[in-house]
């Protein structure tokens, strides 16, 4: 009982975390997107119709990260090369998402999807208790942890990742010192829209492999809400991601105990505590002031 539920909580986690590593890249190069949860929804929609037309839910996981690194760029168009306002654009972005993938998946409502399987390690799998928690679970999962610490690792260890976030810290500078600051912020923002459109298609092809309108629920808004829960260290994501979906799972629980509290407030509770989270940080500045990239949302624009 107690296996299932911690494999539970880490397929629940795995689309905040991959969604809010890519953030955290993005915001470390200074932009804002909130758009994420638009990236989520178009890679689910694309995922799951790629892998229904084509049997192969490889080709829709491919699919959706590249039609998210592709949305992305609209994103880094109107923000980097035409200066629209970050947030605004963003907030646009999710609700072009939102529309466009219920049109696009009109048709799929209804239809069985193809499941991304399990893996499967002969003598390792069986083992009690950590088999299948370490040795079992879909591939996407290990995929989530290698991407925590390798983006933890690119941007902390590399020349390439002190360069990206001296671009958040000062685009100025940075410009001055000869960086290419908007190609650098394009590269980001790509990034970002390949890990959130691999979130959203993980979710059609794993979590609940079928398409629903708006399946994403919220979980672009909880990913952007663990970037600064995690004060934009990849590690603490990965530990905000698995409290996020501990909370997720529990109220599921909850609800599956007959526990007399209604089911609405239950359904509520990841929201509910994103919101309390964010409350608590905002009290501490310093804590918050210490890792926010301080160009963060602020437009550039290059001499000329």
């Amino acid at each position: 009982m107690l296996e299932q539920i911690i494999i539970t909580i880490a397929t629940a986690a795995t689309p905040l975390l991959i969604a809010a590593l890519g953030e955290l890249v993005v915001e470390r190069s200074g932009v804002l997107n909130l758009g994420v949860e638009g990236m989520m929804v178009m890679g689910a929609v694309t995922g799951f119709g790629v892998a229904l037309t084509t049997g192969s839910p490889w080709l829709g996981v491919f699919a959706a990260i590249i039609v998210g690194a592709l949305f992305s760029l609209l994103f880094g168009f109107l923000t980097l090369t035409l200066v629209t306002n970050q947030v605004a654009t963003g907030l646009a972005l999710t609700l072009l998402g939102l529309g466009l993938s219920g049109m696009i998946g009109e048709s799929f409502v209804g239809q069985p999807g193809v499941k991304l399987g399990t893996l499967y390690i002969p003598g390792l799998t069986d083992l009690p208790f950590v088999g299948k928690l370490f040795f079992g679970q879909d591939p996407i999962f290990y995929i989530s942890i290698l991407l925590t610490f390798g983006v933890a690792w690119f941007l902390f260890r590399t020349r390439a990742g002190l360069t990206l976030r001296s671009v958040g810290d000062n685009h100025g500078s940075a410009h001055a010192l000869g960086i290419n600051v908007i190609g650098i912020r394009y590269l980001a923002v790509m990034f970002g829209g390949a890990c959130a459109g691999l979130a959203g298609g993980f979710l059609s092809l794993v979590y609940t492999p079928q398409w629903i309108e708006n399946m994403t629920a919220g979980r672009g808004w909880i990913a952007l809400a663990l970037v600064v829960f995690a004060s934009w260290r990849p590690v603490r994501v990965l530990a905000g991601a698995y409290l996020f979906g501990a909370v997720s799972i529990g109220q599921l629980h909850a609800q599956a105990l007959g526990i007399g509290i209604p089911s609405q407030l239950l359904s509520a509770l990841p929201y509910l505590a994103t919101i309390v989270v964010l409350v608590l940080i905002s009290r501490n500045r310093r804590l918050t002031m210490i890792n926010t990239p301080a160009s963060l949302g602020r437009p550039f624009v290059p001499d000329r």
